[in-house]
């Protein structure tokens, strides 16, 4: 027994004389939780009063938990009923503690195990991606897959990841299209080239204005793609609408140039600051999915050029585009809406226009008056010239890859099956396995099919199989002390790139090096440098901040037209994720989450947060570091990503953000209000502010104890408007409201008068914050939720880090070292 603890059950012996050392725990509780939590009444659904010691089970010990996070947190007991001395609440948590360790080797545990689990969406479409070396920017075999099942926003959680029948259909039509993709095409298609220089018709809306004014000479886009009536966002060649006849890469080439980015109008008209130069992008389009001048499902942008001002001139472009996908040209800076720009134009500058031809009213017209008359700000293409597909190599990569360099070859059949499998399976593949499989070939051959094909048949019945399917570890059962080098090198591989070990971690599966310590901290070490690590930065802050739901709840297009007109959804996202990138890299203090002197901001996001930061030189859309005068901004509570997954895209609200802080910063979320508890009117601002409002909510006794945690800790974020912006009045309507009062006061006693103060009492608790982050990255690590009983190895990894260096980089690390993570 270490000296502090028995310094602590000392100090709680003088409290309770009379109670037996066993009984000292009960009798705190007696004194200080059972009201609440005990046989007539259980707040937030807790009973204590059950509790007995030793804990005899791990509900005993998540429950003994709650109890050591809430006395640390100074949240229990609440402000209003008796205290216990400082004393006795740090030997209580101690002891309780030391409980929590006991029940874990009398349960012989070394913690919670991993529930056997399938690959979620994103890591099959990685590994598909890696195991037949494709090219998955524009090609989604799940499109059909239903959505994976989250559990406290990680979508990777074993028992979460259900198996449906239905699933099971759509990994057998996912595996013929990905086959088919990769390996269906045994002959070079032929390169071939088309030209494009008249009827470039424009979307329904556009085409008779351009019809009259240009004679479908021009095709031209005028918008950001992602606007309300989609009317010039997407420019297709509407000649080349049935698309590329083959996968692969085409060389684009496009006689292009800047038309009127400076301009006589009013600038609030196209949102388009008229200093950055016009860019044009290149997205895939199917008219088999729907029409090309609207946004479809897969469209990731493929390339980007600067488009000059003056003569037009030849740009060209390499993009990869599957059989069936044309090319459609976008304006990535373009005005935000060029209907309501076309129709004010024309009615605002009536006086411009020539007598004999004036504008007499409705849309169509301002359309055709302002491109005949006007200076219609957009990006014009003449000429398009598509040539390909190119290949620099044949059989292609994703070809040799599962046939060999020599290509197929019928009597290599079983050597090709075993290679592959041994791949798929993460390990090698045990003879029975490459039996089966040759069975698939030998019933395929009988029924008439090439030994080519059978073999293709067979490879799909591997990517549907168990094994690759779901993470090979070990029965649960047999209880082994370690994760086996196959499955250590795909946990860490599917922790870091969320996919299949790569040629060099999988060298070290075979030959067991992963299991040395060393080798574990070098491969983990080259896998956080690689690029491929990026599927780690996103992976985990969509699981940790939800940023996943970013855009779930859209803000609202009158009110935040700056958000759509500027794509600051993927600015905030890419802020977040260079933030962690950032802190991985220079292995920043984790506590930078906290509060910070420093953002990463493009020249959208600086004029959102209201920074003096040139970009002169640069892109409006590259981001770079920036340092903060004002310490409202830095760290996670500063950043619209946050701010904005936090509101509901209309108006803020004090209780959904604390919610938030409570889950994701403080890692205590509180359990769900009762069901006979009225919910808030989230719009009475225009009679009374939110905070008198929330006041009268909690007044009820039901309410009370969980919003004196909930409410303080979204009033210090009241400043910030739902997408971010800072605010010190509410608006009602287009009129200036109440003024926001974002002081409050913790449960324990401490009170800030703003944001600022606020991430100052945040950093006063910084173990709490490196604990709940350790939790969350053991957690998407290992596909599992921690328990009481891993506490232990987290209080261990929480103190080292304290008394290092507290860098993200070091804490990786450390997760990585771990029993947590190195066992089943």
């Amino acid at each position: 027994m270490s000296a502090s603890l028995k310094l602590g059950l000392a100090a709680l012996a003088v409290s309770w004389p009379m109670a037996q050392a066993a009984e000292v725990p009960q009798a705190f509780l007696k004194d200080y939780c059972i009201e609440c939590h005990g046989a007539k009444k259980q707040k937030g659904d807790r009973r204590f009063d059950e509790l007995s010691f030793p804990l005899k089970d791990k509900a005993a010990a998540n429950d003994a938990q709650d109890i050591i996070d809430q006395l640390t947190l100074g949240d229990m007991p609440p402000k209003k009923a008796a205290q216990p001395t400082d004393a006795q609440r740090t030997a209580m948590i101690d002891l309780l503690t030391q409980k929590v360790a006991e029940a874990r080797e009398s349960l012989q545990t070394t913690g919670a195990q991993t529930v056997l689990r399938r690959l979620n969406r994103r890591e099959y479409l990685n590994t598909i991606g890696d195991l037949f070396a494709l090219d998955m920017t524009s090609f989604d075999p799940t499109a059909k897959f239903p959505r994976d099942q989250m559990a406290d926003h990680m979508d990777n959680i074993g028992d979460a990841l259900v198996t449906s029948g239905y699933l099971l259909d759509q990994y057998l039509d996912a595996a013929d299209q990905i086959v088919e993709k990769a390996l269906g095409t045994p002959q070079q298609p032929a390169e071939q080239s088309w030209h494009f220089d008249k009827n470039f018709q424009q979307g329904q809306e556009l085409s008779y204005s351009h019809k009259r004014v240009y004679g479908f000479r021009y095709l031209c886009v005028y918008e950001v793609p992602n606007t309300v009536n989609h009317e010039g966002g997407y420019a297709a060649i509407h000649e080349f609408s049935e698309g590329v006849p083959a996968d692969g890469l085409y060389e684009i080439k496009v006689l292009a140039h800047a038309m009127n980015r400076h301009h006589p109008y009013d600038v609030n008209i196209f949102k388009m600051d008229p200093e950055d130069p016009f860019r044009l992008g290149i997205v895939p389009g199917d008219v088999r999915v729907g029409t090309l001048h609207h946004p479809q499902p897969i469209e990731p942008q493929l390339a980007e050029v600067t488009v000059r001002d003056g003569e037009p001139e030849w740009y060209t472009m390499k993009v990869r585009l599957e059989k069936g996908q044309t090319p459609r040209f976008i304006f990535p800076n373009g005005m935000k809406n060029c209907r309501n720009a076309f129709q004010k134009i024309a009615s605002q500058y009536r006086d411009q226009w020539p007598k004999n031809d004036p504008y007499t009213g409705g849309i169509v017209e301002a359309r055709r008056v302002v491109l005949q008359h006007g200076q219609m700000p957009h990006i014009r293409i003449h000429e398009v010239d598509i040539r390909g597909p190119i290949f620099d190599q044949w059989p292609l990569q994703e070809q040799q890859i599962v046939f060999g360099k020599d290509g197929f070859a019928a009597e290599r059949s079983r050597e090709i099956l075993q290679t592959f499998a041994d791949r798929a399976y993460r390990r090698p593949a045990t003879e029975a396995e490459v039996d089966r499989l040759m069975a698939v070939v030998a019933k395929r051959q009988a029924d008439g099919h090439s030994p080519r094909e059978a073999v293709m048949d067979a490879l799909k019945a591997a990517i549907c199989s168990p094994a690759f399917l779901y993470l090979n570890e070990p029965d649960q059962a047999k209880k082994p002390a370690e994760l086996s080098a196959h499955d250590l090198a795909a946990r860490l591989s599917y922790f870091l790139w969320s996919t299949m070990p790569d040629a060099d971690l999988r060298a070290a599966a075979d030959s067991g090096d992963i299991l040395k310590p060393e080798v574990l901290r070098s491969q983990m070490e080259r896998l956080l440098r690689h690029p491929r690590s990026e599927n780690f930065v996103k992976g985990f802050l969509d699981s940790w901040l939800n940023l996943r739901a970013l855009g779930d709840m859209p803000p609202d297009r009158d009110a935040f037209d700056l958000y759509y007109a500027k794509d600051l959804q993927n600015a905030m996202k890419r802020e977040t994720q260079l933030f962690m990138r950032h802190l991985i890299d220079a292995n920043g203090p984790v506590t930078d989450f906290l509060d910070c002197d420093y953002a990463f901001v493009n020249k959208p996001l600086a004029n959102l947060y209201e920074l003096p930061v040139s970009f002169a030189g640069k892109a409006a859309h590259e981001f770079q570091k920036v340092s903060l005068q004002d310490r409202r901004r830095g760290g996670l509570l500063g950043m619209g990503s946050v701010l904005t997954v936090s509101a509901n895209g209309i108006e803020t609200s004090p209780v959904i953000r604390g919610v938030w802080l409570l889950d994701n910063v403080f890692g205590t979320p509180p359990p769900p209000p009762p069901d006979n508890v009225p919910p808030i009117d989230p719009d009475v601002r225009g009679a009374k502010s939110i905070r008198e409002i929330i006041t009268k909510h909690r007044e009820s006794a039901t309410c009370y104890g969980c919003h004196q945690k909930i409410d303080p800790p979204g009033f210090a974020l009241e400043n910030f408007d739902p997408i971010g912006a800072w605010r010190t009045r509410y608006t009602l309507g287009k009129k200036k409201g109440p003024e926001i009062d974002p002081s409050g006061e913790l449960p324990s006693g401490e009170a800030f008068k703003d944001v600022t103060e606020f991430k100052k009492l945040l950093m006063d608790r910084q173990p709490l914050f490196i604990r709940m982050l350790t939790e969350r990255l053991l957690t998407y690590a290992t596909g599992r939720r921690m328990e009481a009983l891993d506490r232990p190895v987290v209080n261990h990894i929480v103190s080292d880090l304290t008394h290092k260096d507290k860098g993200l980089h070091t804490l990786i690390d450390a997760i990585v070292q771990s029993s947590i993570f190195r066992r089943p």
